[in-house]
């Protein structure tokens, strides 16, 4: 690994600012950022990263690598949760596994803003139909997740059906806001996106920095509690997304040759949801517990993917 790379990561300001959210939770700091205004950062993100994708998108030549790097996502998130789940139930009952299973074999669209900004930090950059790939990840291992706890429960309570959960995974507002950000920057020309770009693009690095706070102030209250639960949660939170993300800095090589594709997809593969998933869950398996899956995929996921992760998926590429 390029310890290089792991310091000059380790140094993003991006980086320290959620660092900062966290010591201030442990310092008992008031510091917090309002709940409206920490909605509007996110929605920002996501509207920025579609837009721009949308940009690149239209500016790109329709390619057999768009084909086989959605459907090599899609597999990505429909294969994920399958072993996910029978690794969980050593541990945990068949609602919770369930719904860790999909969360590990979903996305984060935040930790796909980050890793867009890391790539900007080393001068490379991805394809806009990376954008459309992140957005059709979400769906999928939600619904593998459902179909193993009816399955696998014998109760069977749950009369969710699966067209609705499919409905419901691509109107989670983040999924809606990235796809039809991603449109309208197709359709937008270049002369009316320049209009808009000091705010598209001129501010992104910004508010990722501000955001990046806040989420590690959430990250810091939900840590003790989630701790208590058992190592066996933690040691998955960090092992799986390691082994996903790794696996695929690999395997990513027969998709796709571009860099920052790859990257994307091995950072996709390492990432867990913790926004379409617990909202999702919530009304499909109501018996999970979100103290469980939630504070993985943000507590010990997301942190690890950031600051360790991210170097170590960029460095394997980079030698293969």
């Amino acid at each position: 690994m390029n310890l290089d790379l792991l310091f000059e990561n380790l140094t993003n300001p991006a980086l320290l600012f959620f660092i900062l959210g966290v010591v201030a939770v442990k310092l008992k700091s008031d510091l917090e950022i309002p709940e409206g205004s920490s909605k509007f950062i996110s929605l920002y993100l996501l509207f920025s990263i579609g837009f721009k994708g949308g940009q690149e998108l239209a500016h790109s030549d329709f390619t057999m690598e768009i084909v086989w790097s959605v459907l090599f996502g899609v597999f990505i998130a429909l294969v994920i949760p399958v072993y996910s789940y029978f690794i969980l139930r050593r541990k945990f009952n068949i609602y919770d596994s369930g719904a860790i299973a999909a969360a590990y074999g979903s996305v984060s669209a935040v930790t796909f803003v980050t890793a867009a900004s890391f790539l900007e930090l080393q001068n490379m950059t991805f394809s806009g139909h990376m954008v459309a790939v992140m957005a059709l990840m979400e769906a999928p291992a939600i619904i593998v997740g459902v179909i193993l706890i009816r399955m696998f429960d014998k109760k069977n309570e749950s009369s969710t059906s699966i067209i609705s959960l499919v409905k419901h995974s691509f109107t989670n507002g983040s999924v809606l806001l990235i796809l039809g950000s991603l449109i309208i920057g197709m359709l937008a020309s270049e002369e009316q996106a320049l209009g808009i770009k000091p705010f598209t693009t001129d501010l992104f690095k910004g508010f990722l920095a501000i955001f990046l706070l806040d989420m590690g102030i959430v990250s810091g209250r939900k840590l003790n509690d989630f701790i208590k639960s058992g190592w066996f949660a933690v040691i998955f939170a960090i092992a799986i997304p390691l082994v996903n993300g790794c696996i695929v800095a690999i395997t990513s090589q027969f998709v796709t040759h571009d860099i920052g594709n790859r990257f994307i997809l091995a950072v996709l593969a390492a990432s867990a949801s913790y926004i379409a998933v617990p909202a999702a869950m919530k009304i499909a398996v109501p018996k999970a517990n979100p103290g469980l899956f939630l504070p993985m995929a943000l507590a010990v996921t997301f942190p690890f993917n950031i600051t360790f992760g991210m170097p170590i998926y960029l460095s394997i590429i980079m030698a293969y």
